[in-house]
């Protein structure tokens, strides 16, 4: 196995990002307009440079913790992204009191993984508690804790200004948008600065109209930009969004890389292979949770909705420097030999090997896995299932057999699991709940209570230093045990 791929801080910040905006619906530049305005009303409220890229990394960060609620927003209210996104714009009807109530335990997971993903990147602790606030109100009726206004960090009042100032002047017009945080003065955020972000506001959204914001300036972590970041947190993070693909871009990373040698492709392709695996899916989170969880066939109109997934990630690779070769490759990660793949539909010659290598390990490694359609494959017949495909010349046969072998391999081959405090029950309990199993099917697949289900998930929670499923999956996979 290859080292670890890795990019620079700052454009995993970036990455993290992009993601959130299209798990919100947002357009893809929303957060960096949002982390400018916040940096400009941090200013002219009196806040320091590090002040200053606190608030930009809170606006930039603060969309991280959506994948991981996307599947509960998608319970309740139909579309996981049509729904958060008219929520912002201020389009969606008014909550009734029993829906706003089953909103608030989404905010937890929400603010929980936002934050953890600023730790596990280094964040400092003001960029952290912002994100842990996100949700909260001046007048102490926000979410997930109902804090009283003096106990909100500013940054977090900052972004939401910014935030609310960016959305609402694109959805309804900037007098729609000042006259929005007027209204919310004293309310959702301090009077001071709801004040400065409407005296302001206009020119700067004129600056940024002229100049999009250039982030590579920025020093989101006091002065660490340039320091490393593991692409598996984005992978991780990104595949919150469906439990059942809880470290699923991992597998098809190991697969490839090993698939890769096997075909004696050198070091810097197997990297390159690698990192592409890890992020092929971010795409995915511009899609609405009830199209992946779709137990049958796929009407067409789905299906031309699903053709656009890897059309994001190549947005990535245009979008974030740090990403632009892993993203770029990445979004081949569906084309086909015979044309018949998406969205390019790219054929024959025109997909290099590397190219062909991804695409191949991804559809075995799914075919591997259970599906909300159709349960896993053992190993000899997702074998057969690809070479029929082989055969039929949508992948390329010297490559599928060198993945069929790499699946079948040595088991010394596959990742090591890190040493943990779980005890091996409460890791049995663990990787049913990450992949969406409830206290019940856990019981019933460990052939064990619900309420013993119960009692190891509060012995996880607790091991593990977090309050929910997904931020228990998250750290799980981040530390190496799942």
């Amino acid at each position: 196995m290859t080292a670890d791929s890795a990019i620079e801080l700052t454009d995993a910040v970036l990455a993290m990002a992009f993601v959130g905006d299209l798990s919100m619906g947002r357009a893809t530049d929303h957060s960096r307009r949002t982390a400018c305005l916040a940096g400009l009303l941090a200013a002219a409220l009196g806040a320091d440079a590090a002040g200053q890229n606190h608030a930009r990394a809170v606006a930039l960060l603060r969309w991280s913790g959506c994948t991981a609620n996307a599947g509960g927003f998608a319970e309740l209210l139909g579309d996981d992204i049509a729904s958060r996104e008219a929520m912002m714009a201020q389009t969606l009807p008014p909550l009734d009191a029993r829906t706003q109530s089953m909103i608030v335990p989404l905010a937890l997971i929400h603010c929980e993984i936002s934050g953890d993903v600023a730790v596990s990147l280094g964040m400092p602790q003001a960029v952290v508690t912002g994100l842990r606030h996100a949700f909260e109100r001046y007048d102490g009726k926000g979410m997930p804790q109902a804090l009283d206004g003096a106990d909100v960090s500013r940054a977090a009042f900052i972004v939401n200004a910014a935030s609310d100032l960016e959305i609402l002047s694109r959805a309804h017009g900037r007098d729609s948008a000042l006259d929005f945080l007027r209204r919310q003065a004293g309310a959702k955020y301090p009077a001071d600065i709801a004040a400065l972000a409407v005296q302001h506001g206009p020119a700067w959204l004129d600056d940024i109209d002229a100049a999009p914001p250039d982030a590579s300036q920025w020093r989101l972590a006091d002065g660490r930009a340039n320091a490393p970041a593991a692409l598996t947190l984005l992978a991780d993070v990104a595949e919150l969004k469906l439990p059942w693909l809880a470290g699923y871009s991992r597998r098809v990373a190991a697969l490839a890389v090993q698939t890769a040698a096997r075909l004696d492709l050198d070091g810097d392709a197997q990297a390159q292979l690698q990192a592409a695996a890890l992020v092929h899916g971010i795409g995915r989170a511009a899609l609405p949770n009830r199209l992946w969880d779709t137990p049958g066939p796929l009407t067409p109109d789905q299906w031309e909705q699903l053709r656009l997934m890897p059309y994001w990630t190549a947005r990535a690779a245009r979008q974030i420097k740090g990403l632009s070769q892993a993203a770029d490759l990445a979004s081949y990660a569906y084309e086909r030999l015979d044309g018949s793949g998406y969205f390019r539909g790219a054929s024959g010659a025109a997909l290099t090997l590397p190219q062909r290598v991804l695409a191949t390990t991804v559809a075995l490694q799914a075919l591997l896995e259970d599906r909300p359609w159709r349960p896993a494959h053992a190993l000899p017949d997702a074998a057969r299932i690809l070479r029929q495909d082989a055969a039929a010349g949508r992948y390329d046969t010297m490559v599928a057999e060198a993945a069929i072998a790499a699946a079948g391999g040595d088991a010394s081959a596959a990742p090591r699991r890190a040493a943990s405090s779980l005890s091996q029950r409460e890791l049995d309990v663990l990787r049913q709940i990450s992949l969406g199993a409830s206290n019940k099917e856990a019981a019933r697949a460990l052939n064990i209570s619900p309420s013993t289900v119960r009692t190891h998930v509060e012995s996880v929670f607790r091991k593990l230093e977090c309050s929910t499923r997904a931020a228990a999956t998250l750290k799980a996979l981040t530390a190496g045990i799942l």
